[in-house]
């Protein structure tokens, strides 16, 4: 399951092994391992780690199908099972337990498995299968108990939709109220109540009860202004590296042997060159026409912050169906939170939006425990998981139906309309949660919503373009210059070894600069408010000295804004990727909203300096001023820079328009917005999750962009192997010392979800899943001297013993995989693993078996396709 709290265990944790050694009172399991191995590398990334990593042992867990799960039997604990989790032990009181038999096949035992393995992908058409027999199992009791019993399984979708909704908007209020009151520390403290930020201590203004730190101090040792300077700049640090502090306790060793690259948002990830698994091998009768380079030496195992970052990238990469244990449990949910409190309030350019959705989805994940319909199927899991995501997105933005559009535009793999239904339900119960819980006093849900009076005048529509091209340029420009910062400065030894050390120098960086100047001093919301807000608003401060009272006055507002922009354009660059969470959403608005209010105040300037051009009509007669609102370029801008940034474009509108409620400036929005997207693609075709994902190596299909494919089937077709293929041409029994050298070997090509197929005279028969042969395996009483059957044969005894044979591996074996031709085009390869979810492919040649292509590797095909595209 891709999400699974990590272990307890509070020192590190480490991803779980599937090739821990089981049943120990009964047998010592050799070791298979030989000294040269066979296969060199895994499917992403090159491993030549072949030392089997122990991992704790878990209590063993309850039971489900065996297509997705895992179980311990009585004599042995899998190597997945896990001590109870926080989450688990908190609501253990809430948990059904229906009959084990509800979710499995009649054929299937009751002692099955339970969780995918760690860096695997889901099986999304197993966990389709198990969901329709449990659903039959249900209906098939047509009593007024089993009806009251089908009513509230279907019920329980819209229960988990509306607690996460609420819970979500609650832990959202908290966050709010307390990074906003610790921000407010940085200057001084409320003498009426500590708890009290400025805004609720002095509400009308400045007053006495407000103190600030040189007040305390009586303006030692410094002097009031640079003693107020060395206390803000302190407490940067000290919030800062608390932050950090927090988010490091929750690293994970990645053993080589699933080698990946970095799994974080530093961006500093190694590139290597990723050798085939296809060894020389005298045995092939099928040699595939692509090319493998030269075997290279792995490096060693790697480390991730479950914590860091926003895990808007990750949290896709999971709905598409990726397995990362401990990414979304209440551990990182905890730490994530309290450390976003402390990196929001130290006042780096960062914010707290893109951390909500992975807060959610955590949130979301914990839920799904309740029930086991959504505990024990991760397919049906992640309808939770995305509706829970697009609630992060209503308490980052205010907006439900963006909410919506974010979870079907970014980040869902599978949105079918049942889906759509009830994640529109949860962003609902959100919205108006966190509306009643009111976190900024305002009635607003978030903070920088704002209203528009004035209608905008057609030649404005130039200017809305013009801010949309330099939004969309910035933001390609960002994407581009955090990839170089990270491929420079975070390369540096001592930064990439002790990351507290680069959160040490953002945060000196970020409080020196960032102090003497009033705009940057700000936090981000507060800042986007006064940059998007009409000068009529009185929700913005005006003491910013942002509204020119005449024509005189623009100049020297541009440049304050010129050197804010500079500054947070800097400061942005490179605090994202460091190890605090972080989001990227509002700074990048930020910037944009900087750029945008003063490609505004240029407008403005234009039409009071010449009042009498045709081209504006009565617009420099409108109230002693202009009809030019340069809050309207702001949040223009602000929407097409991050546009640049994430490529998100419906999304965007709809948020904008929610922002400001105004049906007016949807078409504005909509156009920049458009603008913002066709000039990002231009200069950087990949979004700042899709280099994440890309740089990560993630296993993800990009079902949404697909590839301009020339080629067929043979091109991706690893090398016949006989050792990868069980054969039964002379006798269905084969030796269990067999099967698990084989599925050894798969384990050395970093196969963890692979599989072997079941050949008779070289006609494909059937095929076992690795896990599956792997829990059989471990069933036997003696593997040395076991034959185990792998396929079906009549039996001429009636009576037979209701107790299954461990050694018949039948009910393991998927009698029907999916097969294709090797002269099938490509594009059949792409809809068959985009739109059925699959793990593999097998592969015939005038109706033989000829390979196997694994998800993996048609990833790492489309990934190498669209360099050559993008090279061009």
């Amino acid at each position: 399951m891709a999400d699974i709290s990590s272990h307890d265990d509070p020192a590190l944790s480490v991803p779980v092994s599937p090739t821990y050694p089981r049943h120990h009172s009964r047998r010592t399991r050799r070791h298979s391992i030989s000294e040269t191995p066979d296969e060199n590398t895994a499917l992403l990334r090159p491993s030549h780690s072949h030392v089997r990593i122990q991992s704790p042992v878990g209590s063993p867990r309850a039971y489900l199908s065996r297509n997705h799960s895992y179980v311990g039997t009585p004599h042995n604990s899998r190597y997945h099972s896990r001590h109870e989790s926080w989450g688990q032990r908190l609501i253990q009181a809430l948990s059904d337990h229906p009959d084990p038999m509800s979710e499995s096949k009649a054929s299937i035992h009751a002692d099955e498995r339970i969780w995918y393995d760690q860096f695997t992908s889901t099986d999304w058409v197993h966990d389709s299968i198990a969901d329709a027999y449990r659903v039959k199992q249900l209906r098939s009791r047509k009593d007024f108990v089993g009806r009251l019993i089908v009513l509230f399984d279907g019920a329980q979708g819209w229960v988990l939709s509306a607690l996460v909704g609420v819970l979500v908007a609650l832990l959202a209020y908290c966050v709010n109220v307390a990074e906003t009151t610790i921000f407010d520390y940085k200057d001084g403290y409320c003498t009426r109540g500590w708890y009290l930020r400025e805004k609720r201590c002095c509400p009308h203004g400045p007053c006495t009860d407000w103190r600030s730190w040189s007040e305390v101090l009586g303006g030692h040792p410094f002097g009031d202004k640079w003693t107020e300077f060395g206390i803000y700049v302190i407490a940067v640090l000290a919030l800062a590296v608390s932050s950090c502090l927090l988010t490091l306790t929750t690293k994970t060793v990645v053993p080589s042997a699933y080698r990946m690259s970095t799994l974080d948002e530093n961006l500093a990830a190694d590139y290597s060159r990723q050798p085939s698994d296809n060894d020389d091998d005298d045995e092939g009768n099928i040699s595939p026409r692509e090319v493998r380079p030269e075997p290279v030496e792995s490096s060693n195992s790697m480390v991730y912050y479950s914590a860091a970052g926003s895990g808007v990238a990750e949290v896709r990469v999971i709905l598409s169906g990726f397995v990362l244990h401990g990414f979304l449990g209440l551990k990182t949910l905890i730490i994530k939170s309290v450390g976003l409190i402390l990196s929001v309030a130290s006042g780096l350019s960062l914010g707290k939006e893109g951390p909500y959705v992975h807060i959610a989805t955590c949130i979301g994940n914990i839920c799904c425990r309740i029930f086991a319909k959504y505990d024990r199927n991760d397919g049906k899991r992640r309808e939770v998981l995305s509706a829970a995501a697009a609630a992060g997105v209503v308490v980052a933005f205010g907006a439900p139906l963006g909410g919506v559009l974010f979870g079907l535009e970014e980040v869902a793999y599978y949105f079918p309309a049942k889906t759509l239904f009830r994640t529109f339900f949860c962003c609902i119960v959100a919205a108006l949660s966190l509306k009643f819980l009111n976190p900024y006093g305002t009635q607003k849900i978030v903070m920088f919503e704002v209203r528009y009076k004035i209608d905008w005048e057609w030649f404005e529509l130039v200017g809305f373009i013009l801010v949309g091209i330099l939004g969309g340029a910035f933001g390609a420009l960002f994407i581009k210059a955090s990839r170089r910062w990270a491929l420079s400065f975070r390369k540096i030894p001592a930064i990439k070894k002790y990351p507290l050390l680069e959160v040490i120098l953002v945060a000196l960086i970020t409080g020196l600069i960032g102090y003497w100047n009033t705009l940057t001093k700000l936090p981000v919301a507060k800042l986007l408010l006064n940059l998007a807000a009409p000068c009529q608003d009185d929700s913005r401060d005006d003491g910013l000295g942002l509204c020119p009272s005449n024509i005189d006055e623009i100049p020297g507002v541009i440049r304050m804004l010129l050197a804010a922009f500079v500054i947070k354009g800097f400061l942005t660059t490179i605090t994202f990727g460091i190890k605090v969470p972080a989001g990227i959403y509002v700074p990048s608005m930020v910037v944009g909203g900087l750029m945008g209010r003063i490609v505004g105040h240029m407008m403005q300037w234009i039409v009071l300096r010449f009042p009498h051009w045709t081209i504006w009509g009565s617009c420099p007669l409108l109230q002693e001023s202009t009809c030019v609102q340069p809050g309207v370029y702001g949040l223009i801008a602000a929407g097409s820079t991050m546009c640049g940034v994430t490529r998100l474009s419906v999304t965007l509108a709809v948020i904008l328009f929610e922002l400001t409620g105004s049906l007016d400036y949807v078409l504005p929005f909509s156009l920049a917005i458009l603008v913002a997207k066709w000039t990002a693609d231009a200069l950087e075709p990949l979004s700042i999750y899709d280099l994440l994902t890309t740089m990560n190596a993630y296993p993800y299909l990009d079902n949404k962009h697909k590839p301009i494919f020339t080629s067929d089937l043979a091109d991706i077709v690893p090398r016949f192997r006989r050792e990868r293929v069980i054969d039964i041409s002379s006798s269905p029994l084969v030796p269990a010392t067999k099967l698990r050298s084989k599925l050894d070997l798969l384990h050395r090509a970093g196969e963890l979800d692979g599989g072997l197929p079941i050949l008779r005279d070289n006609i494909l028969v059937g095929l076992i899943p690795a896990p599956d042969l792997e829990y059989a395996l471990d069933n036997l009483e003696d593997e040395n001297s076991s034959l185990c059957l792998m396929a079906s044969v009549p039996s001429i005894d009636e009576d037979e013993s209701p107790e299954r044979d461990p050694t018949d591996f039948t009910p393991f074996i998927d009698p029907a995989p999916v097969a294709l031709d090797i002269k099938s085009p490509m594009d059949l390869v792409y809809e068959c693993f985009a739109k059925l979810g699959l793990r593999y492919i097998c592969v015939l040649k005038d109706g033989r078996y000829a390979g196997m292509t694994h998800k993996k590797r048609f990833v790492k095909y489309m990934r190498e396709l669209e360099e050559k595209e993008h090279n061009l």
